[in-house]
């Protein structure tokens, strides 16, 4: 790639909005993910009776196992957020931006 390819990629006004709304979008994901697995070491650490409590009357089970599964899938569902994102707007910006730099 000559360098003045890389200059006018750089440019272009819809690789801006790509490199803004991938990194934007990235973040925000990053944040919620940080939030939901430090919230629930927050709670184990400040307040763990919250999930020791039993789900039923007489079970084994406590709370805290289906939110800590629940914690595992959100990784998963949030992931797979980025990935449909990804195929879907991120991919169209980058194919617009081969065709108008053709």
């Amino acid at each position: 790639m000559q360098p003045h390819s890389v200059d006018a990629i750089k440019s272009h006004p819809r690789y801006q909005e790509l490199v803004c709304s991938r990194k934007c979008f990235a973040w925000n994901l990053t944040i919620l993910m940080l939030v939901i697995y430090y919230g629930f070491i927050l709670i184990i650490a400040f307040a763990p009776s919250l999930l020791g409590i039993p789900i039923a009357e007489g079970a084994v089970t406590t709370v805290g196992i289906p939110i800590g599964v629940a914690i595992i899938v959100s990784a998963f569902v949030l992931t797979g957020i980025y990935v449909a994102r990804a195929n879907n707007r991120f991919d169209a910006l980058t194919k617009a931006i081969r065709e108008d730099l053709q």
